[in-house]
């Protein structure tokens, strides 16, 4: 796996990735201390709006940004989205009241939304062969594991000698590093469409559109809904789980969430092989198959089995990131053979903002249900979301398209294109 990166442009752009990601998780757990300071036992509460701030942030500006910076230079897009999310990182420490949160969170998360589907759909320029690509999304994968596992314990390290304050200064170093990557990096030359541009409402909805007429991509949009269900109910409830159902102390919180990540490495790290061996389809429907059950599983540790054991939540823990990896890590190859040059950016910028709309559902569902009629309940309902997301991906992914050799994506691909604009071969 490791072998892709010899490529130097691709090591450049994962090192970028990766120290920008451990920053995010500094700026976490900062911005979780920070807003018990200013609002005390409300801290929950404050933390709960700006995660939905994120999110709609995420759902709504990440088509509108790419539309409006589709053809601006992808160097520029990327180094400005980073220095915006370092300015807006620096602010942090100096805020005193919530509303200020408010505020500087959508900033950041609005040049997040602009920074990441760019970044993404640059990779398939980078690294065009099949196999190469496959083991730069394992990798890409792991980074996001690695992060929720290393950065918690780099801030638990670092809040021994400093003041939670200056752990916003280290999102700033990693944002500014991430920047620096991306301008010493010679990117791909990407070639601009010809013809008059097409209309901004017409480039906003160009991914949306691309998915809703690629049988492939509709099922993806039914595997995000899978994808969020246990997403959700591990990153909310996972404390409740630990402390009231299972009386366990603060440290094992830890233990339960890695779990949860270690079960995501450990499909990351062999994915190459198994979807070389088993293709896209087979790999990411049992992955779809698999999450009803274990969140099944995780609703009787608390509806019919209220006495099982702690070792029986990170073996459900581990099967969730496990079958959540199943998903996650081939999905851009899904997204890179539905379209072309023209079209990948406003494909990989659909599958951002149509993905973290499931989460505006299932986190609320997870917190409101979980805190007013139990875990059990949530945990059911969530089955029951998942369910519906799996069935919606069996019926929608045609069998004689999903294996090993997959068709171009010129032969799938039936969007609309802007006024004027070709559509080229992507090299194979």
């Amino acid at each position: 796996m490791l072998s892709v990166l010899l490529d130097s442009t691709y090591r450049r752009l994962f090192a970028a990735q990766v120290v920008a990601l451990i920053g995010t998780g500094l700026l976490t757990v900062a911005l979780g201390l920070l807003a018990y300071d200013l609002a005390g036992t409300y801290a929950g509460g404050v933390l709960g709006i700006a995660l939905t701030i994120k999110m709609l942030a995420y759902v709504g500006l990440a088509p509108v940004m790419n539309a409006l910076v589709a053809r601006w230079p992808k160097k520029r897009v990327l180094i400005g989205a980073d220095l915006v999310r370092a300015a807006m990182a620096l602010c942090l420490p100096f805020i005193s009241d919530v509303w200020q949160i408010y505020v500087v969170i959508f900033l950041l998360q609005a040049a997040s939304a602009t920074f990441t589907p760019a970044f993404q759909s640059l990779i398939p320029a980078v690294i065009t062969k099949e196999k190469d690509y496959t083991r730069a999304l394992s990798l890409s994968r792991l980074a996001y594991d690695m992060e929720a596992l290393v950065s918690p314990a780099v801030a638990a390290l670092l809040l021994t000698v400093l003041s939670y304050n200056n752990l916003f200064l280290g999102t700033v170093a990693g944002f500014v590093f991430s920047a620096l990557m991306v301008a010493i990096t010679v990117l791909p030359r990407s070639q601009a469409p010809a013809g008059p541009q097409a209309s901004l409402w017409c480039r906003t909805t160009l991914g949306a559109r691309t998915f809703w007429q690629n049988p492939r991509l509709r099922s993806l949009l039914s595997l995000n809904l899978v994808v969020a269900a246990p997403t959700a109910l591990v990153l909310v409830n996972t404390v409740v789980y630990v402390r009231d159902a299972l009386r366990r102390p603060d440290t094992d919180l830890a233990l339960a969430l890695a779990s949860f990540g270690v079960g995501s490495m450990i499909v990351a790290l062999t994915a190459p092989r198994i979807l070389d061996r088993f293709g896209d389809r087979a790999v990411m429907l049992t992955g779809a198959a698999v999450i009803p059950l274990v969140l099944a599983g995780a609703a009787a540790l608390t509806l019919g089995f209220p006495g099982a054991g702690w070792w029986l939540l990170l073996g459900l823990w581990l099967l969730l990131g496990a079958a959540n990896s199943t998903i996650l890590t081939p999905s851009s190859r899904l997204l890179r053979d539905a379209s072309t040059e023209e079209t990948r950016p406003y494909v990989f910028t659909a599958q951002f903002s149509l993905s973290h709309a499931c989460y505006i559902l299932t986190y609320p569902l997870a917190g409101v249900l979980g805190a007013v009629a139990g875990l059990g309940w949530a945990a059911l309902a969530l089955t029951i979301i998942a369910m519906i997301g799996s069935a919606g991906a069996f019926l929608s992914w045609p069998r004689h398209n999903g294996g090993p050799a997959r068709e171009p994506a010129e032969k799938e691909q039936s969007v609309e294109q802007p006024t004027g604009q070709r559509s080229h071969p992507r090299p194979r």
